[in-house]
């Protein structure tokens, strides 16, 4: 499922330089990579984990 995501960002950003290339560009394929490419995007950032975990902000909140 981790490789699906680079996938998506790679088909995503091929689509959307290959219809920004042209002369006469195709909006609609633009927009679909650039959709592709956001969800991959956005999937990966799903799986990061958060800066700060929730045992951290319970010992900030007893300190004050």
């Amino acid at each position: 499922m981790k490789y699906l995501n680079y996938i998506l960002i790679m088909i995503g950003a091929v689509i959307a330089i290959y219809s920004k290339a042209g002369a006469n560009q195709n909006q609609y394929i633009l927009i679909a990579g650039i959709i592709i490419l956001m969800f991959g995007v956005y999937r990966i950032s799903k799986t990061i984990p958060s800066k700060y975990s929730e045992t951290d902000d319970d010992n900030e909140n007893k300190e004050k």
